[in-house]
């Protein structure tokens, strides 16, 4: 097969596959280092490069002409914000957006949270303030 129909192949399912329920996922490093390590394998199975021939990762994204799995995350992440921030207040997803908890957090370094990683907290108060 010619490398136009294994990407075609490649964005039907294998990026399907590595974004499927990401509107809602807080990434941590480790997790990204993940995803762009499938990709990357990915594509260096489909060129035919080895790690023995020390393409760098962005090369390889320049000869595949797809950008990083993590950024088109973070971009339809973005995306599904936008579209909750449109719906009526009385839907779910809405809801479940502007709900603020009672009582304090734990002791110690506190868990990332969707909001926190969309930098949601200064628009937040923003606009509620």
């Amino acid at each position: 097969m010619n490398k136009e129909i294994k990407l075609r192949i490649h964005n039907i399912t294998a990026k399907a596959a590595l974004k499927f329920g990401s509107e809602a996922w807080v990434l941590k490093k480790r997790e990204e280092q993940r995803l762009e390590a499938a990709q990357i394998t990915f594509f260096r199975h489909l060129l035919g490069i080895t790690k023995l021939d020390k393409g760098k990762n962005q090369c390889i994204r320049e000869k595949t002409g797809v950008q990083n799995i993590v950024k088109e995350i973070k971009q339809y992440q973005e995306k599904w914000l936008q579209h909750v921030q449109r719906m009526d207040t009385n839907r779910l997803p809405n809801q479940a957006l502007q709900y603020q908890t009672k009582g304090r957090r734990n002791i110690g370094r506190p868990r990332k949270r969707w909001r926190d990683q969309l930098h949601l907290e200064d628009q937040w108060n923003r606009k509620h303030t």
